[in-house]
């Protein structure tokens, strides 16, 4: 496929730095707003927004399908009604805009003033209206160490999981952005298994690596997506950190699963990049044994190589890395986790965000959550202070990164960072 927005060649007029992960060939979408200016849809190249509310007041989005309010908005919801071509001809005329060799934008320096914002000027809002929120659980390696850690290691895999992506219908309401304060969950445990429960907060608070992607329209009730049609249904991927709560898990999830100790937030990184601009990052997923049915079935390249690490840093203390993972180890591809999403006739609408469940790989350190980096408290981490970790602590902001590089064009996913507080 060839979109023009992806050619490795193309630099911008606006300067930016080799490590960005915000080149000319990224052009991601968001919502910010600024000390004057109120929430609207945005893109980055660099260290700069740019503020699409003023290209379009300014003539520069015509004879595209937008309209005013698509921009002059507080949520991508509107854009991306416009389907796959619309948001992808929007990338497009963005990047011509903001080439080195394209100057009817560059040359009216008073125009410039009105469309580019400085990115640290500029508050980075929830940038989507989620209706709906899936959680799968697609990674082999994470389900294999769970199994392991909970149930017998010799078969540490349910009879199902090799046969579907599994998934769960999670809370939209409490998914945040980057940068919001997470409150320690209270909630019912069991720490003595033959005791009564006790109520009180979380011991045991933990991350979760993921990613998600965000979905256009989908198909109407009853119908359903195929493999073969399911990148025409995703608009993007972000960042994505489940916060979860083990000890309140274990004691609530059988037998209807995750209740309480995943739906007290779920943080997400502002900026949505497009299927699109990943394009030139596709890889072959794991090879799945056995085979799947019919309907999982698909061809071509559906996974992705994009490099995803997680710090923590504790209140005063400089982050440390603790995990090195990659969203390419992925059992289960997006296109099969939407194809069995809808396989029953499940509507997916515009807006819906699908986490695709924490991310392993198959070492120690590219584990993607504290119950397996620090095997269930056994083996501690060590932060900058000498201090260690068995779970998250008060006061620790935990800090996700990720970005995609084939060796010509880097494209990243900026951060999503979130502070954990006591409880309330």
């Amino acid at each position: 496929m060839s979109i023009a927005a992806n050619n490795p060649a193309l630099t911008s007029w606006i300067e930016v730095q080799p490590n960005s992960d915000f080149p000319i060939q990224n052009l991601p979408f968001g919502i910010f707003k600024t000390a004057q200016l109120t929430p609207r849809v945005g893109s980055r190249v660099g260290d700069f927004v740019i503020d699409l509310k003023s290209l379009f007041v300014l003539g520069y989005l015509e004879n595209l399908p937008f309209e005013m309010g698509d921009f002059d908005t507080s949520s991508l919801n509107n854009l991306m009604k416009k389907g796959k071509k619309g948001t992808r001809d929007l990338r497009n005329r963005l990047s011509k805009l903001m080439e080195s060799g394209h100057d009817d934008l560059q040359k009216n320096e008073h125009h410039v003033d009105q469309v580019l914002i400085a990115a640290d000027q500029v508050e980075m809002l929830l940038p989507v209206e989620i209706g709906d929120y899936t959680d799968f659980y697609s990674s082999r390696e994470h389900a294999t160490n769970v199994g392991t850690m909970f149930r017998d290691p010799n078969n540490a895999l349910l009879p199902n999981w090799l046969w579907i992506p599994v998934g769960y219908h999670g809370r939209a309401s409490s998914v945040i952005v980057s940068g919001v304060d997470v409150h320690r969950p209270m909630g019912q445990t069991r720490p003595n298994p033959n005791e009564n429960p006790v109520f009180g907060p979380s011991q045991r608070v933990d991350f979760e690596l993921e990613m998600a992607f965000v979905t256009y329209d989908g198909k109407p009730l009853g119908d359903r997506i195929s493999t073969g049609e399911a990148e025409d249904y995703i608009f993007g991927m972000c960042l994505f950190n489940d916060w979860s709560a083990r000890d309140i898990q274990t004691w609530e999830y059988v037998p209807l699963g995750p209740f309480l100790a995943k739906n007290f937030a779920s943080s997400v990184s502002p900026w949505i990049v497009t299927l699109d601009a990943l394009e030139p990052y596709r890889v072959d997923g794991p090879a799945q044994d056995p085979k799947v049915l019919s309907y999982l079935e698909y061809e071509g390249q559906k996974s992705y190589d994009i490099q995803l690490e997680v710090a923590i840093e504790p209140e005063g203390v400089e982050e440390a890395t603790i995990c090195r993972s990659n969203f390419k180890y992925m059992y289960w591809t997006m296109v099969q986790q939407l194809a069995h999403h809808t396989v029953n006739g499940c509507n997916v609408r515009c807006g819906d965000l699908m986490g695709s469940g924490t991310i392993s790989g198959p070492t120690p350190d590219s584990y993607g959550s504290m119950l397996e980096l620090a095997w269930k408290g056994e083996k501690p981490l060590k932060m900058k202070d000498g201090s260690e970790r068995k779970f998250i602590k008060d006061n620790d902001t935990v800090i996700m990164r990720g970005f995609a590089t084939n060796g010509e064009v880097r494209i990243g996913f900026g951060e999503v960072r979130s502070k954990l507080l006591p409880a309330k």
